[in-house]
C-alpha cells in the first residue's frame, strides 16, 4: 500500500553546516568591499558597450535571485540564428588583492542546503547589484553566437557591457507555455529555443555527447517541515543547457587556440565501459539501435521506468573524472570533456562558481587581441585545487542533506514494507555480501538493499534501518528474508 506524502518537521541543517565547516557571515571587510561596490550600480564605464535596447531575459528555476545569465534569441540575416548571451560581470566588482576576493577563493562556489545558501559572494552583489535582475541595468559579457541553419557555430564574439534584462522566467512558467503554443507570447525573445536547443541536442548526440535525463532528487519546504522529491527535467531545462554549453565550448576554443586558460575536462568512456553498458542494455530491455552513440541511446531512456532508471544509473558510471585543468605555453595532453563531447570550459556562472570568473577574463583578453592580466594569470594554476576541494565540499552537502532527509522520513516506518525500483545490484564475493540500490517512489528514497535485488525489476522490500544520527537507511531483500529488525532506529 503507497505511502502518503509525509513530511519531516524537524530537521536540523545546520548541524551540517557544522560537520562540513561551511563558512557563515563573510569577514567584515568583504563584505564592506561588496556593499561599497554594490553601491556604484548602475555602471558609468565609458568602455562598456550599451547594449541596454537589447530585451534579454533569464531563465532560472522559481525564486532565483543569484540570475549569472540572460539572454536573446533572433534570426540572421540570410539564415541561421543569433545568440546573445549576456553573463553577469562580477569581476567588476571584486578587487585583486582584496578582502572579498580572498574570501571567494576560500569559499569557491556556491553551496546550497534545503534550509539556504552559503553564497561565493554576498547577498548585496549575487542577489542584487551583479545579478541580472529584470528592469535593472547591469555590467554583463556578452557573447554574441552566430549559428548556421543546422545549428553549428560560425562566429564568436565578446563584448563588455550594460545590458536590461526585461523578465525574470522561471521553467515550470516557461515549460507551461511551451505546452500551450504560447512561448512567443511570454517571452518572444526565447521563442526559438526549442528549435536552437534541439539542433544543439541533436548535434551534441552526434559527436558523442552523453545526456542523462535522470530527475533530480531534492529537498524541499513543505508546511513548517520538509519532503523529498524527483524532479524529472522539463524540455526546456535541457534546451537552456545547450545554451550554456554552446557558450562552454566557444571558451575553450579560444583559449585553446591562444595556449593558455582553464578547462573543465572529464575522460572520454572508455570502450571496456561501453561495452558492459550495451550488455546491460540487452539485459534490460532498454534498444541500442546499430551505429547509435551512447548519447543518442540515453536520451531517448524513460526514467520514470524502472528499466531506464537502472539504465541511466549504469550509464552514470561513464561520466567519472571531471575536473579543472590550467595550461600556459602549451594546451593539455587531456583537453576534451567526455560528457560533452568536446572541449569546454565554465564560464556562464561567475557568481556560483569562482572559476568562472577567471576563465572569462582570459577570454576577454584573447579575443581583444591583449596579453592575460599577470593576476589572472598567475591564478590559473592555482584554480584546479581549489575548485577540487569545494567540488567535494558542496556534494558532501548536497548528499549528506539528503540522506538525513531520507532517514528522518523513515524513522518511524523501521519493519515496514516497501515497494522499490532496483536501479543496480553487486551479487557479491565470497567476502562481500551482496547488496543493491533502490529507490521508493513516495517517499523520494534512493538507498543500499541487503541482497541480490533483481536489476530493472519493481521488488518488495522491508525497511531494516533508517538512523537519523548516522545518515542511513538500509532496506532488506527479500522482504520476508529471517532476520532481526531494529524496533526503532528514530531520534
Amino acid at each position: 500500500m503507497p505511502l502518503p506524502r509525509l513530511t519531516a518537521p524537524r530537521i536540523d541543517f545546520g548541524a551540517l553546516r557544522r560537520e562540513l565547516e561551511l563558512p557563515t557571515a563573510f569577514p567584515p571587510a568583504a563584505q564592506r568591499e561588496a556593499d561599497e561596490a554594490a553601491s556604484r550600480v548602475p555602471p558609468p564605464e565609458a568602455d562598456l558597450t550599451d547594449l541596454t535596447d537589447i530585451p534579454f531575459v533569464t531563465l532560472d528555476p522559481p525564486g532565483s535571485r543569484d540570475l549569472d545569465q540572460a539572454m536573446c534569441l533572433t534570426d540572421r540575416p540570410g539564415g541561421g540564428f543569433r545568440i546573445r548571451y549576456a553573463i553577469a560581470d562580477v569581476a567588476r566588482f571584486v578587487t585583486d588583492g582584496g578582502p572579498l576576493q580572498a574570501e571567494t577563493w576560500r569559499r569557491g562556489q556556491t553551496i546550497y542546503l534545503p534550509d539556504g545558501t552559503i553564497p561565493l559572494h554576498p547577498p548585496s552583489l549575487s542577489e542584487n547589484a551583479a545579478s541580472l535582475l529584470p528592469d535593472a541595468v547591469r555590467p554583463a559579457v556578452v557573447w554574441t553566437l552566430d549559428l548556421a541553419a543546422d545549428g553549428a557555430l560560425v562566429d564568436t564574439r565578446l563584448d563588455r557591457a550594460r545590458v536590461r534584462s526585461r523578465a525574470q522566467l522561471d521553467y515550470p512558467t516557461v515549460h507551461a507555455a511551451l505546452a500551450a503554443g504560447r512561448l512567443a507570447e511570454l517571452a518572444e525573445p526565447i521563442a526559438r529555443l526549442p528549435r536552437i536547443g534541439g539542433l544543439l541536442s541533436a548535434r551534441a548526440a552526434a559527436r558523442g555527447a552523453v545526456a542523462l535525463p535522470l530527475p533530480d532528487q531534492d529537498v524541499e519546504p513543505a508546511g513548517h517541515g520538509w519532503r523529498l522529491v524527483l524532479r524529472p527535467p522539463l524540455p526546456i531545462e535541457e534546451y537552456n543547457a545547450q545554451i550554456s554549453l554552446l557558450t562552454g565550448m566557444a571558451a575553450a576554443d579560444i583559449m585553446l587556440r591562444a595556449g593558455v586558460g582553464l578547462l573543465r575536462t572529464m575522460p572520454a568512456p572508455q570502450p571496456a565501459a561501453v561495452t558492459r553498458l550495451r550488455a546491460a542494455a540487452r539485459a534490460l530491455g532498454v534498444w541500442w539501435p546499430p551505429g547509435a552513440a551512447v548519447g543518442e541511446v540515453t536520451a531517448g531512456v524513460d526514467a520514470a521506468q524502472p528499466r531506464g532508471a537502472a539504465f541511466l544509473d549504469h550509464a552514470a558510471e561513464l561520466l567519472r573524472g571531471a575536473r579543472y585543468t590550467a595550461f600556459a605555453g602549451q594546451p593539455p595532453a587531456e583537453s576534451g570533456h567526455g560528457g560533452v563531447g568536446a572541449p569546454y570550459a565554465h564560464v556562464t556562472a561567475p557568481l556560483r562558481r569562482l572559476a568562472d570568473r577567471y576563465a572569462t577574463e582570459v577570454c576577454l583578453a584573447v579575443s581583444a587581441g591583449r596579453e592575460v592580466p599577470p593576476p589572472v594569470a598567475e591564478a590559473l594554476p592555482r584554480l584546479p585545487e581549489v575548485m577540487a576541494g569545494t567540488d567535494r565540499t558542496a556534494s558532501a552537502a548536497a548528499r549528506a542533506a539528503i540522506d538525513l532527509t531520507e532517514a528522518v522520513l523513515l524513522a518511524n516506518r523501521v519493519g515496514a514494507e516497501f515497494d522499490v525500483a532496483v536501479l543496480d545490484a553487486d551479487p557479491g564475493t565470497a567476502k562481500r555480501a551482496p547488496r543493491g540500490t533502490v529507490a521508493l517512489d513516495e517517499p523520494a528514497v534512493i538507498a543500499r538493499c541487503t541482497g541480490a535485488p533483481p536489476v530493472g525489476e519493481r521488488v518488495r522490500v522491508r525497511l531494516v534501518t533508517a538512523d537519523p544520527a548516522n545518515r542511513r537507511v538500509i532496506f532488506r531483500y527479500p522482504a520476508d528474508e529471517p532476520g532481526p529488525v531494529p524496533a526503532a532506529n528514530g531520534g
